[in-house]
């Protein structure tokens, strides 16, 4: 399997296969306005995630202020180098100015957020830099930016996120793979029953949201070995 993803990406790196994406808005919603209430939360779903082997995680918060997003993203940083697995990359959506401040890994953003170039500025060399992409030209446009990673969907209808684009379905996925040789995470509506079905299609990785962080009876870590299961 490590091969053909090579074959796909053209990287000498593997990318995570599994990329969660931690949306304030769905784990925090309910629990007030309680900081140290808050940052357990988070703190304890990084640890149980490491614990279950997920190696990236991205942190999403539309809605928080810059030193709000801040004290939790130095929790996580905290839980992660917790961590006797794997080491985690830790992944902060759009404000790319907060990374070095909080020691993550790299930042992602979108369409309408800081161009990449931009982007990159801001972060360390090292540092990750993922864009968003929902079209072919988007993505062929992607591809000339200085970015580690591109990003391509919504693969399915989701309910994650209220401004979303027309679906790709599994076609749009192999298009995508065919116009870009960096990793691609496929992201929107993915589940279980359709991870394989994503992966097979060309995607180096698959962003997963509701899936894991909103399962039905199962918690983020049982979720995400769930999602593992298939990979290995």
């Amino acid at each position: 399997m490590t091969e053909s993803r090579h074959k796909r990406s053209g990287g000498n790196q593997r990318f995570p296969e599994l990329y969660p994406i931690l949306d304030a808005e769905l784990v925090l919603r309910g629990l007030g306005a309680d900081p140290q209430q808050r940052r357990s939360v988070l703190r304890r779903i990084v640890q149980e995630l490491a614990a279950a082997g997920v190696e990236i995680l991205q942190y999403r918060n539309k809605r928080d202020e810059d030193e709000v997003v801040a004290a939790d993203a130095r929790a996580m940083q905290e839980a992660a180098g917790q961590a006797a697995l794997t080491p985690m990359r830790l992944i902060l959506n759009d404000r790319a100015a907060l990374v070095p401040a909080v020691g993550w890994d790299g930042v992602h953003v979108g369409q309408q957020d800081l161009p990449p170039r931009q982007a990159r500025l801001l972060v360390r060399e090292s540092a990750l830099v993922g864009l968003s992409t929902h079209n072919e030209e988007q993505l062929i446009a992607a591809d000339r930016e200085p970015v580690d990673y591109i990003a391509i969907g919504p693969v399915f209808a989701t309910a994650s996120k209220r401004d979303t684009s027309p679906i790709i379905g599994l076609d749009g996925v192999r298009r995508a793979r065919a116009l870009t040789r960096k990793p691609l995470v496929a992201i929107g509506g993915i589940t279980l029953k359709t991870a394989a079905s994503v992966y097979a299609a060309g995607a180096d990785s698959l962003a997963v949201i509701a899936a894991i962080f909103a399962a039905p009876g199962r918690s983020p870590a049982q979720s995400a070995k769930d999602f593992l299961e298939i990979f290995s």
